[in-house]
């Protein structure tokens, strides 16, 4: 074989290669013009090598090149000035007129003198990729709408029908009763009922009854005139009247003194207020929205709560069940707060190694949804960047065989202790709550 055919099957060999390649290839020379083009470009960008082969490379219309707009002028092109291989995403100009989402990288060729001789580029076709990200996208926003209302998770059977009454209450102008453990969101219920009614754009106010003593309180809630008391140096509306129009929630209504709850029966009654130290009623057109953590039934038969108050308050009762008879919901709820401190930390943690989540499944979470956020803000922190939640970056209270729903096989095997205590602890109506808990599950 002659030196030259010898040269010439390279070349043709070379051109097989590109060919054969699913990236596309195109190379540069000096001035900017293509002299190459393989079959991979033509179906990436619509262009063949005869309409590609002596033009720059701005008929791509690259979006970006080192930061930038591409400047269709290869003496001003980055690559030259920093002669460093370099891959971003961006967007081509398809020749139908179209956007395609590839990543390209430009390198700079050189001879063995040191002088640039060329450019080559590959461009990766993002198509596809970027496709299937907007599905996820797409279905992970079903999935929250589906599963969700205003900012409350849920799948299961239980919080699809705490849904369906918060529905039922936004709908109407009736007071409403939230009852649940501490944790389970009953601000987040009082707002959604608020901001789904015919009433959101008006006043939602917010009181927590056990942030103040009880003459604080009154005046918070009523109002008052000028001196009605020391330091009361000018009229002030109360809560009451803030919220006319729209709605009052007040938070831990069970803590309510016995003076307090009296003039809030006759709100409830009558819609009307009287500031303290004045004895004119003012109207209020307001929707009563109260929630507590506290077993109200309980209260008024040890006199503590008003009854007739207690009849008035629940008109519409909601009762949010704890964590831990929603097991269910735990791995849309950890997704749901690892995307929420993503976007907080841009840290790109890509979710909970099973052994973790399967820690997480078996905590009792006495504190509910809010320890089970706080759960995760504490992996965030202790996590490594871009990767999975271990076992070791959850709370030790979490990790702890104690705060676990029941002992694994492996600790009733170590000696007699556990074995006594679950024996006393798991009687046959015990045995059935859980199985009730779980649907059934006996696995779970």
């Amino acid at each position: 074989m002659t030196e030259k055919t010898h040269a010439v099957w390279n070349v043709k060999f070379l051109n097989q290669i590109m060919d054969s390649m699913a990236e596309g290839v195109f190379t540069l020379d000096t001035k900017g013009r293509i002299t190459s083009w393989n079959r991979s470009m033509e179906r990436i960008t619509g262009f063949d090598s005869t309409e590609a082969l002596g033009r720059s490379c701005g008929i791509l219309g690259f979006s970006r090149c080192f930061g930038k707009v591409c400047p269709a002028d290869v003496q001003q092109c980055g690559i030259l000035k920093h002669e460093r291989p370099e891959a971003k995403e961006c967007v081509l100009r398809h020749r139908e007129g179209r956007d395609v989402p590839v990543i390209k990288q430009a390198r700079v060729v050189k001879d063995d003198q040191g002088q640039v001789i060329g450019i080559v580029e590959t461009v990766t076709d993002m198509t596809e990729l970027h496709l299937a990200r907007h599905k996820a996208e797409e279905a992970s926003r079903l999935l929250s709408e589906h599963y969700s209302f205003a900012n409350i998770l849920g799948k299961s059977a239980v919080m699809q029908d705490v849904f369906s009454r918060v529905r039922a209450a936004a709908a109407s102008k009736a007071t409403v009763l939230i009852q649940g453990e501490s944790g389970t969101g009953k601000e987040l219920v009082a707002s959604a009922i608020h901001y789904n009614s015919d009433q959101a754009d008006q006043p939602f106010v917010t009181v927590n009854c056990s942030a103040l003593t009880e003459s604080l309180l009154e005046s918070e809630l009523f109002g008052h005139v000028k001196g009605a008391f020391t330091g009361a140096l000018k009229d002030r509306r109360g809560r009451f009247e803030e919220a006319h129009g729209g709605s009052i929630f007040l938070d831990e209504i069970g803590e309510l003194s016995q003076p307090i709850q009296v003039k809030l029966l006759r709100v409830l009654q009558e819609r009307e207020v009287e500031r303290v130290g004045e004895s004119r009623s003012r109207k209020i057109d307001i929707r009563v929205i109260v929630a507590t953590h506290r077993n109200l039934e309980s209260l008024v038969s040890q006199g503590i709560f008003r009854q007739d108050l207690y009849y008035r308050l629940k008109v519409f009762p909601i009762l949010l069940p704890p964590l831990r008879q929603r097991l269910e919901d735990l791995p849309l709820l950890v997704s749901h707060f690892i995307a929420k401190h993503n976007q907080q930390t841009q840290k790109g943690i890509q979710g909970m190694e099973p052994q973790a989540m399967r820690l997480i499944m078996d905590y009792s979470w006495p504190g509910n949804v809010r320890e089970l956020e706080n759960a995760v803000e504490h992996a965030f922190v202790l996590a490594s960047e871009k990767g999975m939640i271990q076992v070791n970056d959850l709370p030790r209270e979490v990790v702890a065989p104690q705060g676990r729903l029941a002992w694994s096989e492996e600790q009733l095997e170590r000696g007699p202790g556990p074995k006594k205590a679950i024996a006393q602890h798991l009687d046959r109506a015990r045995l059935l709550e859980l199985l009730q808990d779980c649907g059934w599950n006996k696995a779970e």
